[in-house]
C-alpha cells in the first residue's frame, strides 16, 4: 500500500503541474479537483497501511 500511497502523490503533483499551467479556467478547476482525489486517496492508502501495521504489531504482542 505505500507504494500505493507513493503513486497517488505523484499523480496529484502532475496534476497540480497542469493546474499551474493551464491557460483555461475548466482545465484547471478539473486539475484542481484531480490533485484534491489524488492526495485522498493517498492519505486513505497510508490510513491502511498503518492499521494494518498496527494490527500486525498486535498480533505480535498477544503470541
Amino acid at each position: 500500500m505505500a507504494q500505493d500511497a507513493l503513486f497517488y502523490r505523484a499523480q496529484a503533483a502532475k496534476a497540480r503541474e497542469e493546474a499551474d499551467t493551464a491557460v483555461l479556467d475548466n482545465v484547471r478547476d478539473r486539475a484542481l479537483r484531480s490533485v484534491a482525489a489524488f492526495e485522498t486517496m493517498a492519505a486513505s492508502a497510508e490510513r491502511v497501511t498503518k492499521q494494518r501495521e498496527d494490527r500486525k504489531m498486535a498480533a505480535a504482542d498477544t503470541e
